[in-house]
């Protein structure tokens, strides 16, 4: 059975990755379960640059074709802020809790009438050949003045995260099934890259 690698270390984007490719005949691996530790540096400028680089990087070092994605939350009244440094914020690798106490603070600055705010991903898929190919996604929502109570490991930002279409916030133990697909930003990128998936891998259905 053909194998993907599926390069990242963050626990919730591995588990989403996973879940949304579960239908398709191949073997989805992790980069623990192939015996990779190496960190890879985001140097790039651009959602889209980090995502390739990251990609090409693991399926080079895997000798597999390897998914990576890159993105972050744009927030308009601070002019898209913080963007591609969504977990560097603060100036370094923040953790989870550094950025909801982060959060807290600027949620309640924010004005009340322009707090509109977006999820962003590009997802790339690159063969150890170096071809590499991308898709975006994104969702809409506000800044909660608030943050939902229950932490989601590895998605701090979720927490603020608010979906007035349907009242709930971008958060697992809200959702339906249904709804954390039809409101996440990755699904919607994973679903336009599985049809290249099915293509450079040539599975058939």
């Amino acid at each position: 059975m053909k194998k993907l690698l599926i390069a990242t270390k963050n626990q919730g984007k591995l588990k989403e990755i996973l879940n949304f490719l579960s239908d398709l005949p191949f073997q989805t691996v992790s980069l623990s379960d192939v015996g990779i530790g190496d960190e890879f540096e985001e140097k790039g400028g651009t959602y889209k640059e980090n995502s390739q680089n990251k990609a090409i990087f693991y399926a080079k070092k895997s000798g597999l074709p390897a998914i990576a994605d890159d993105g972050g939350i744009e927030i308009d009244a601070l002019g898209g802020a913080p963007g591609i440094k969504s977990r560097r914020w603060l100036g370094h690798e923040a953790s989870d809790e550094e950025l909801v106490e982060h959060m807290i603070k600027i949620s309640k600055n924010l004005p009340k009438n322009n707090r509109k705010a977006f999820f962003r991903t590009v997802v790339s898929l690159a063969l150890p050949n170096g071809k590499v190919f991308s898709v975006a996604g994104e969702i809409e929502g506000i800044i909660s003045e608030k943050p939902h109570l229950k932490l989601l490991k590895g998605y701090p930002y979720r927490s603020f995260f608010y979906l007035p279409k349907i009242k709930k916030y971008y958060h697992e133990s809200d959702l339906s099934d249904k709804e954390q697909k039809l409101y996440n930003h990755r699904y919607k990128a994973v679903q336009k890259l599985i049809p290249i998936i099915k293509k450079e891998l040539r599975i058939r259905i």
